[in-house]
């Protein structure tokens, strides 16, 4: 260990079970414009060598079987909970990391050019990881959600709000020792499968200021799951819809205080933006390295793809595309971690660019293979369908453009 940086020091020992990484000769000597590590500091380049080898090793190989057969890959994710992946900026008292917003985004972009659909899940499963709950809540229930030993999803979207998360409807009334929640949420990625829901209800009046955050277990009498969504992308995680018929939740599984629960979903959402723009960052440069590596070898007119000028305009696109995405993602999550005030803006702006931008370098990655790149043999047709829903989720990127656009003309 005292060979690693201090920041990967700060992962858990089991870290040091990784074989020296292949990427970190590819980061330290890219010399292309497309090099992730630029910018980063020394700390943050073996963290970003760590989850690639990560990703090269245990996602990589698996990526198009996993979202063939729609399997969800418990085992991988707990190995990779073993390095520190499942709490990366969860405190360490409880096993996690302590990472920083960009930190994570470093690691979350790494970790998705090995698999998009397992890294956000990931992403969605550190949502559920709560970081309003009290002291009590956090000792009972974050070791064994920071280990993976078990899994949490997070609960915002319903089948009548979606975009409008203010006017869910799912309810909470107190009766006595427990609350009594009724309502259903719609498209919740581990669903079924994970143990622990962060689930949005009202308790109180219309609005934002009428909803509360509850932590609601598997098994809880009147829980329980729709069938498994068939979905685009997104295979290797399951989704699910969630319905609470006359649901029971203990009192001391409210989470802060009762009307909070609005407060504490956006402040998630936030992080949540930058880790799927962080996912989109990974397709994107995953696809982009499989078109450099194919045009140069595929042959037209008895000469490479990459000797034609339109190949060679269309990747400096691409690579202008993702620098420009990467840079915005990295100041949001910059922000987030100095608690920035007008952080929310720039967490939109940054989810909005790099989520459509990044999959136009997919799909031009995949024009570039040609009539290779539509085939399943070929992996970039599964980083284009893993990444288009990040133009929808955490916000759809029209809610993205509301959201820039009032900070723009507020007084």
């Amino acid at each position: 260990m005292s060979l690693l940086s201090s920041a990967v020091r700060r992962l858990p020992r089991t870290i040091s079970r990784v074989s020296p990484p292949a990427f970190s000769s590819q980061i330290r000597h890219f010399s292309s414009p497309i090099d992730p590590s630029v910018g980063l500091t020394d700390d943050q380049k073996e963290l970003q060598s760590v989850a690639r080898a990560f990703a090269d090793n245990e996602f990589a190989p698996f990526m198009q079987e996993w979202d063939a057969k729609q399997h969800f890959p418990v085992d991988v994710l707990r190995k990779g909970a073993e390095l520190g992946f499942g709490g990366l900026y969860t405190r360490e008292d409880v096993g996690g990391a302590g990472l920083g917003r960009l930190d994570t985004s470093v690691i979350f972009e790494a970790l998705s050019t090995g698999c998009v659909s397992t890294t956000a899940y990931i992403s969605i499963h550190k949502m559920g990881t709560y970081t309003y709950g009290s002291e009590d809540q956090r000792q009972k229930h974050l070791p064994s959600l920071t280990s993976m030993e078990k899994f949490a999803s997070y609960c915002l979207t319903e089948p009548g709000a979606g975009s409008d998360a203010a006017g869910l409807s799912t309810t909470a009334v107190k009766k006595g020792s427990h609350y009594v929640l009724n309502g259903s949420k719609a498209f919740i990625s581990g669903g079924g499968d994970s143990d622990v829901y962060l689930i949005m209800a009202r308790t109180g009046g219309a609005g934002p200021k009428g909803i509360s955050c509850f932590l609601v277990e598997k098994g809880f009498k009147g829980l329980s799951f729709g069938k498994k969504e068939d979905k685009l992308g997104w295979n290797s995680q399951p989704t699910r819809a969630v319905i609470m018929e006359d649901c029971e939740v203990p009192v001391e599984n409210l989470i802060g205080a009762e009307g909070q629960g609005f407060s504490i979903a956006m402040k998630g959402l936030n992080g949540g933006r930058i880790n799927i723009g962080s996912c989109s960052l990974g397709a994107a440069q995953a696809s982009i390295e499989a078109a450099v590596e194919h045009v140069k070898v595929r042959k037209q007119f008895n000469q490479p793809l990459a000797n034609f000028q339109n190949t060679q305009f269309k990747l400096a696109d691409m690579a202008t595309a993702l620098m420009s995405s990467r840079l915005m993602i990295r100041q949001a999550a910059t922000m987030l971690d100095q608690n920035h005030p007008d952080v929310a803006a720039f967490c939109a702006m940054a989810k909005l660019h790099a989520t459509d931008e990044c999959f136009k370098i997919c799909d031009d990655a995949l024009q570039l293979h040609g009539g290779y790149g539509y085939l399943k043999d070929y992996k970039v047709n599964v980083y284009l369908r893993d990444s288009r829903v990040h133009r929808i989720l955490e916000g759809t990127n029209e809610v993205m453009r509301m959201v820039a656009s009032r900070a723009l003309l507020a007084d």
